[in-house]
Formats: structure tokens, C-alpha cells, sequence
């Protein structure tokens, strides 16, 4: 790595925790600094990471971003990534969030796992997953870009943290008495209306999949997941914008439904 890339590095960590402060949102730093690559990425993404918890954060699980085609043709990204959960974006179920807190979120139905043991790749399957499985919830992941107007590359979304910004979850439901998850239903709903609908197959054919890529994915940086982590696989449906005075709401059929509305 260049002295450049390093400072260029540097300074995208520095103004990506400037815009989580509520400035204004960024111009996309693939952009600013063209010389980052999907690596760079990663490290400005775990810079930050790394700041939060010093600050008393505590990391309590990590998402899949992009697995789904829905959410690959809104962003114009056409390969999965990963971020970090953290304690301080958890939501309870039907409550408020303050909207000023973000730039310009958006919602997405997920399916959230709760593991019972570890995952570690490489290699990982979905049957491996299922098995560590202890138990599925219905979620809401709020995702956020601090780049303006969600213009965004893959090395945008990954520096910020793959739009991580908040997670609502449902009630559990123990793995041996879940549905089958791909083909578990959604419809989320904005003020009353449908806005989407879409099924468990829509995230790499199955979610517990995309949990397997994501043990693969963070195996390269010899990381894995652990039990007790909660992990998100990815949205089911397209990702609408919400803002002040609006509530969202996903219903999974028999899985349960999961809300939260924005003041």
C-alpha cells in the first residue's frame, strides 16, 4: 500500500465518522479517492469499527448486504458484502427512532439468526448454518448511506460499514419449530401500504445461504461467527426511503411480523 492510499484511507475513516455525527452526507469516496479498492475498503470499514467499540460499543453479530437482485438492481451493486451489528443501532419492536439521526434511511424485511454455535469458514453451507441455528426472528434492518443520494459503488457501501444503521427484531421462534425460510413471505408495509412483497428464496436462494457466504467471506480476514451473534442475511424485498412521521411494518406470516415508526 502506497503512503497515498494510506492517507487517502485515513481521511475517508475521519469523514465517514464526521457524516455518522449528522453533517452533511459525502460525495462517494470511490470517487474522491479512485485509488481504493475493495480491500481499502474493508480497512476503512474496520477503522471505524475499531473507534466505535474503543467509544463502548459492543459488536453483537454482522449482516449480508446485496444478496438479493431487488437490492442489487436499487443500487446498481452486483455483489454481496458484509458489515458489522453493534449494540448501539438494536431497536425494540414498535417503537420510535428520531429520523435526524440518519441521512437518508431506508428499510429492509429480513429474516434475522440468532446462532446457538459457531461458524466458521471456509467451506461453510447452508445446512451447516441451520444447524448452529438457535433460533429466527422477523427484523427490520435500517440501512443508511452517509454518501449523498445513495450514490454508491461496492467500495462505498463497504467503507460505511455496508449501510449498517439500525436493527428491530420480532419475536424468536426456535429453529426446530421455524418454517421453511425460503419460503417464508413478506409484505412491508409504509403507512398502511404495501410497498413490497417478497420470499425467503429471493436472498442467494435461501438466507441460511447467504449466512453461509458471509463465514466464508469473513474467513478471508480470519474472523468467523459465534454463538449468540445475531446475523442478517440480507433484505427480501426492494429497500423503500422512510422518513419523519412514517411507520414501517413487515409481516412474515407465520414467522410473525416486526415494526417501528420514525419521528
Amino acid at each position: 500500500m502506497s503512503p497515498a492510499t494510506a492517507r487517502h484511507r485515513a481521511e475517508a475513516a475521519q469523514l465517514l465518522r464526521e457524516a455518522e455525527r449528522r453533517t452533511p452526507p459525502l460525495e462517494p469516496l470511490s470517487a474522491t479517492w479512485p485509488d481504493l479498492d475493495l480491500a481499502d475498503a474493508y480497512a476503512v470499514q474496520q477503522d471505524n469499527i475499531a473507534r466505535r467499540l474503543a467509544a463502548g460499543a459492543t459488536v453483537i453479530g454482522h449482516k449480508a448486504g446485496l444478496t438479493s437482485a431487488p437490492m442489487r438492481q436499487l443500487l446498481g451493486v452486483h455483489e454481496p458484502d458484509f458489515g458489522h451489528l453493534l449494540d448501539d443501532v438494536v431497536h425494540r419492536d414498535g417503537g420510535r427512532i428520531r429520523a435526524s439521526r440518519y441521512c437518508a434511511p431506508r428499510v429492509e424485511p429480513e429474516i434475522c439468526f440468532r446462532l446457538a454455535r459457531p461458524l466458521r469458514g471456509p467451506g461453510v453451507t447452508a445446512a451447516d448454518v441451520l444447524a448452529a441455528t438457535g433460533a429466527v426472528a422477523p427484523a427490520l434492518e435500517i440501512v443508511d448511506s452517509r454518501i449523498r443520494d445513495w450514490r454508491i459503488t461496492l467500495i462505498d457501501t463497504v467503507a460505511d460499514n455496508a449501510g449498517s444503521a439500525g436493527l428491530v427484531c420480532g419475536s424468536w421462534t426456535p429453529a426446530e419449530y421455524a418454517p421453511d425460510l425460503a419460503a417464508v413471505t413478506v409484505d412491508l408495509f409504509v403507512d398502511g401500504s404495501r410497498v413490497a412483497t417478497g420470499s425467503g428464496k429471493e436472498v442467494l436462494g435461501h438466507p441460511a445461504a447467504a449466512v453461509a457466504w458471509l463465514a466464508d467471506a469473513l474467513a478471508a480476514f480470519g474472523r468467523g461467527l459465534d454463538a449468540g451473534q445475531v446475523i442478517l442475511p440480507g433484505a427480501m424485498t426492494t429497500a423503500p426511503l422512510i422518513g419523519t412521521g412514517q411507520r414501517a411494518e413487515a409481516r412474515f406470516g407465520a414467522l410473525g411480523s416486526v415494526s417501528v415508526s420514525f419521528i
